[in-house]
């Protein structure tokens, strides 16, 4: 992994947080003050960028490439799209352990957010600034439970279907072994 010094606060880098969907409904101020403690992080093909049980308290944007989420390792969803967000369970937990590995699935790009900015914050600023990260991350959670609701349906329809095909070989292997007299 290779890792730049945190960024620096100008447009170019501002342009670059905006492109990110989840980073649109921040405040100017509050995208400078993330900037101030982001990195960006390069990752070769095949690389651990966490591991399920690590603690760990930084938020990943994906920029470019790909990345496996993976569970008991077994993966559970790869994140293609620029602005997939990742490790974002541990905020929301409260948690300071990882929920899940992630890998590269080939060189890949993230912004490494450090959530200790939000511990910063004080008052309304860290009212405001809390709201719309919550708001942006149940988004991003709503659509990943809608995903697996759909990955979970199509296998409970597959499980039935061979349940059925195997009730009906046991029916034709039991009819074999007990021929029936005319």
């Amino acid at each position: 992994m290779k890792e730049s010094k945190y960024l620096k606060v100008n447009e170019e880098n501002l342009k670059k947080f905006l492109s990110i969907p989840v980073l649109k409904e921040f405040e100017t101020k509050d995208l400078e003050g993330l900037l101030k403690v982001s990195k960006i992080r390069h990752y070769d093909a095949k690389e651990v960028i966490m591991k399920e049980g690590e603690k760990d308290s930084i938020i990943f944007f994906l920029l470019s490439g790909s990345v496996k989420v993976c569970k008991n390792n077994q993966v559970i969803t790869v994140l293609k799209r620029i602005g997939d967000m990742f490790g974002e369970m541990s905020l929301i937990s409260g948690e300071a352990y990882r929920s899940a590995s992630i890998y590269t699935a080939e060189a890949s790009d993230c912004l490494a957010i450090e959530t200790s900015y939000i511990d910063r914050l004080t008052g309304n600023e860290k009212i405001a600034f809390s709201d719309v990260l919550y708001k942006s991350v149940a988004g991003i959670l709503v659509n990943r439970l809608n995903e697996s609701n759909e990955k979970l349906a199509k296998a409970k329809a597959e499980a039935t279907s061979y349940k059925r095909r195997l009730e009906t070989l046991q029916e034709s292997l039991i009819e074999n072994d007990n021929p029936q007299n005319p």
